[in-house]
């Protein structure tokens, strides 16, 4: 008898809270502004259309529904950019390494950089430093062989490779000499 009294006592004590909470004026929407609500949503696609993934319409169908529209630069503003960036040299020169026409032919854009405040280039290697570096690193393994484990040559054929000297050995005539050298100095 107490556990029935008790869970109906539970109910209503949740009936109750319920009917509190949903009586909040400030968050209290009218039928007629659920349904515009609803309205909208489906014309946005912004309803849910497949609930194990919670993806949305406007998600998987984006060709349905209207795109937001991005806010945008006027042609002339756009005109005037790009006649800036050509007589300031910032536009691609080699799309390969990314260079810039001022970058390949700085004589060129001296009087532009004048006018502009000094900027810090870093300068990279040249050609010549990258063969070397990389013909080093043949010759020592330091190459990447396996792009699983990240294991280089050396590490993975350490025979065909020149070891690193982790110590160097002393000459047996140099370690006497040091022997008498200390005896000598100390009397003995």
């Amino acid at each position: 008898m107490k556990t029935r009294l008790s869970v109906v006592a539970i109910a209503l004590s949740t009936l109750v809270a319920g009917h509190a909470l949903a009586a909040d004026p400030a968050a209290a929407k009218t039928r007629e502004q659920v349904r515009a609500e609803l309205a909208q949503a489906q014309r946005n696609g912004d309803l849910i259309a497949d609930g194990e993934t919670g993806a949305r319409f406007n998600q998987l169908y984006p060709h349905l529904y209207a795109q937001p529209t991005a806010v945008s630069k006027t042609r002339a503003e756009v005109k005037a950019e790009l006649a800036e960036a050509v007589r300031n040299g910032d536009l691609i020169a080699d799309g390969e390494t990314g260079a810039k026409f001022k970058d390949v032919a700085p004589a060129q854009y001296a009087a532009a950089r004048s006018e502009a405040p000094a900027t810090t280039v870093a300068v990279g290697k040249t050609r010549e430093q990258v063969k070397a570096e990389l013909a080093e690193a043949i010759r020592n393994g330091e190459l990447i062989a396996d792009g699983e484990t990240g294991a280089k040559f050396n590490q993975l054929y350490p025979n065909r490779y020149p070891q690193p000297v982790l110590a160097q050995g002393v000459a047996r005539e140099d370690v006497r000499a040091d022997v008498v050298n200390s005896r000598s100095a100390n009397g003995g």
